[in-house]
């Protein structure tokens, strides 16, 4: 072949990689479509159900799962007959409503309020101190100005029937934590629960949009009656709640002491980029602690809900009666997990 003829074909071929490359490229570029029945919202307990109705709200259209968790997760923040999250939590010993949020989204954003008094809706502080300042954490009297700074209205969280159980467990003042409070396990209106109160039950909230984005969101009064200040698992990146885009998102409820000891919910999602199905990740989890203190681990509940980049979701805890909501375009539905005792 003449070096004339080679040249041709040369830049014949060369021409066609360079279009080839352009096009490829251009493609790689695009965002992707929304995909059709992709969205899911999964959240802790049978109250979780409603909270997800109003995040179905925000996914079913093509909504953003970041919007769609906080708009969830503020249901139970408003309901006074909520005594474990938001208005009408239980105060702790001293009466005074403290609450703890934090909130996640797929590019490892995170924000979180601790020990907040006064505000209806510590998720949306949560929101605002991920997105407006170089930090992930307020606590305290500095989350409460933050707040006020940014138009929240100061309120009294302390409903009358909350004031009532805090001045009614002071004539004993025993802590005796008991488990699975919103499972129904009492009448709340039967007044305080014998033994103890309402004191380790949270929401916390997962979901995925149509383009495949999760978010998570967290959010709780604590446990009822506990020391001013006391801070559990809910408002920690990485043992209340975490989300990884690539694999998938965890969060908890329970005795948050010990989901902070495992980092629990960043474990969850850490077996599941092993290759763990969500419902296996949540039970290695829950082993863990069991392993760390036996003992113990047989009279307190934690529970852990996963959901992976599938959209697949699965819990597990440590006693029977951990239950968890579910909605997507296909069911809406309330499940019991799975448990060690």
């Amino acid at each position: 072949m003449s070096t004339r003829r080679k040249f041709l074909y040369g830049s014949l071929f060369s021409s066609a990689a360079v279009l080839a490359g352009k096009k490829l490229f251009a493609a790689t570029d695009q965002v992707p479509a929304p995909v059709k029945d992709q969205a899911i919202v999964i959240s802790t307990w049978d109250f979780g159900q409603a909270a997800n109705a109003e995040a179905w709200k925000v996914l079913q259209p093509g909504g953003k799962a970041l919007d769609a968790v906080e708009a969830g997760v503020k249901v139970p923040e408003a309901d006074p007959n909520n005594q474990s999250v938001g208005y009408g939590g239980l105060p702790d010993r001293d009466g005074r409503v403290t609450l703890d949020a934090c909130i996640m989204d797929e590019r490892y954003n995170c924000g979180s309020v601790m020990c907040l008094e006064h505000i209806m809706h510590p998720i949306s502080v949560a929101r605002l101190v991920m997105e407006k300042t170089p930090h992930i954490v307020l606590v305290g009297d500095g989350a409460l100005q933050f707040a006020l700074a940014n138009g929240f209205k100061k309120e009294n969280l302390l409903t009358p029937k909350s004031e009532h159980d805090w001045k009614e467990w002071l004539k004993t003042s025993k802590y005796e934590p008991v488990m699975n409070i919103e499972n129904k396990l009492y009448k709340k209106e039967e007044g305080p629960m014998p033994g103890g109160p309402n004191n380790h039950d949270t929401i916390g909230m997962i979901a995925m949009d149509n383009n495949g984005d999760l978010s998570g969101a967290c959010t709780t009064s604590g446990m009822a009656f506990k020391l001013h200040g006391r801070v559990g698992d809910s408002p920690i990146i990485g043992a209340g709640l975490y989300v990884d885009n690539e694999i998938g998102a965890a969060t908890s409820s329970g005795v948050g002491e010990e989901v902070i000891r495992i980092v629990g919910s960043h474990l969850v999602v850490e077996l599941m980029r092993q290759g763990y199905a969500p419902e296996a990740a949540c039970k290695k989890a829950v082993e863990r602690i069991i392993r760390r203190n036996p003992e113990k681990a047989k009279n307190i509940q934690v529970g852990f809900l996963a959901m992976n980049k599938k959209g697949q979701y699965g819990a597990y805890a440590l006693q029977k009666g951990f239950t968890y909501s579910v909605k997507s375009g296909k069911e809406d539905k309330i499940y019991t997990s799975k448990s060690i005792y």
